[in-house]
């Protein structure tokens, strides 16, 4: 069977092994980048690197876009239209709000074009291995094209309509920005209270409290490791996004907006930090208190 030549946006944290993925998988692949030198690095891979967009886009059966924010994306899409074949499908994903994937939509619909938006979760090392979880927003069609490309990337599940994986990946990252937040105060409440919190960690779970968050990021309290996978700025900009479709859904999200308050205290020193450092927002209220001695590594 012949592969689809895929041409694959982004070259950043998330995009580099993803692309490489894709390589690997046999993928006739063309990778572009603003920054050209990261696409370029890429060769060894297989892939094709394109410092042109238009280049890069066109001929592509489908283009792949894991881009910093909507507005990028929305650049990048008008900047590309031009060079477009009909019927091209475009996947991004990018974490952006439901209305810009909706958006994003009509534009390409528009000029003939196709899309679904489908954001991950699992971070570089779901991303390395082959193993994020992928949600995505289609028409049924659309989805059973891109499924196969997707599945050499992780494993995707088709959530609704065109602006659904959107909302997923906003429920998650819900999800994951309120429990880094809880793990490190039960970190921080162990270590006050004079229990072993590395011990107290590795016993809680094998319980209800279990969850991969306590898994990845409770270690990396431990180790006071804050060098990026996930960013601040990054989980900030979910929670806002959050926020803003919560709004626009009528509903009222405390614990949510509590969170992003919190990440709102460290957004202007150590925005790329990994969010796991929800731990330094948490110490900053409690002065004379901190998780373990050893030294911050931040980037």
């Amino acid at each position: 069977m012949t592969l689809p030549t895929v041409a694959f946006l982004g070259i950043g944290l998330m995009g580099k092994p993803m692309a490489t993925r894709l390589a690997e998988a046999n993928y006739p692949l063309r990778v572009w980048n603003r920054t050209a030198a990261r696409a370029e690095a890429l060769r060894a891979t297989g892939a094709e690197p394109h410092a042109e967009l238009a280049d890069a886009v066109r001929g592509a059966a489908i283009v792949i876009s894991i881009l910093e924010a909507g507005p990028v994306v929305g650049q990048v899409i008008d900047d590309a239209l031009p060079a477009l074949d009909k019927g091209t499908l475009w996947i991004d994903m990018s974490s952006t709000r439901q209305d810009e994937a909706l958006a994003f939509a009509a534009r390409l619909h528009d000029a003939g074009c196709r899309f679904v938006d489908a954001p991950v979760s699992g971070g570089v090392g779901g991303a390395e291995a082959g193993q994020l979880a992928i949600m995505a927003g289609a028409d049924a069609a659309d989805y059973m094209q891109a499924e196969p490309v997707l599945r050499a990337l992780g494993t995707p599940k088709a959530v609704g309509p065109v602006g659904s994986g959107q909302v997923a990946k906003l429920c998650n990252q819900l999800i994951v920005g309120a429990t880094i937040n809880v793990v490190a105060e039960a970190l921080l409440l162990a270590e006050a209270a004079g229990a072993d919190p590395a011990a107290v960690r590795e016993a809680i779970r094998g319980g209800f409290a279990s969850s991969r968050v306590l898994d990845v990021h409770g270690q990396r309290m431990l180790e006071r490791n804050f060098m990026p996978g996930g960013q601040v700025k990054t989980q900030l900009k979910d929670q806002r996004n959050i926020l803003a479709a919560a709004s626009a859904a009528g509903v009222t999200l405390p614990v949510t907006e509590l969170v992003t308050r919190q990440y709102e205290t460290i957004e202007g020193d150590i925005p790329s930090a990994d969010h796991a450092a929800g731990l330094i927002a948490l110490e900053r209220m409690n002065p004379g208190k901190r998780l373990g001695t050893a030294e911050d590594k931040l980037p």
